[in-house]
């Protein structure tokens, strides 16, 4: 269950103007072992991208929906995929 994953969210809601990217590269850091982005869209949403073990890319996506972050989180949707790497760290875009 820990293989290597890719998971890519975008999540609906207030996501943005309140450091939802910030505390999204934070949290990723505080799992550990995760390297991708957090990205504003023009339509409003956050995607992000988390390449680690599966486990720690599930954490990440619980926290997204969870009600521990900032904003107002409406639903996020996920596709799960093989690592492409690349990324160095965890950044916000």
């Amino acid at each position: 269950m820990n293989d290597d994953a890719r998971l890519v969210a975008w999540v609906r809601g207030r996501v943005q103007g309140v450091g939802f990217r910030w505390f999204t590269r934070a949290r990723a850091l505080e799992i550990g072992g995760l390297s991708g982005f957090a990205l504003n869209l023009d339509d409003g949403r956050v995607q992000v991208v988390a390449e680690g073990t599966r486990k720690a890319c599930e954490a990440l996506l619980d926290w997204l929906r969870s009600d521990d972050t900032p904003g107002r989180v409406d639903g996020v949707t996920e596709i799960w995929d093989t690592p492409r790497g690349g990324y160095d760290g965890f950044a916000v875009r």
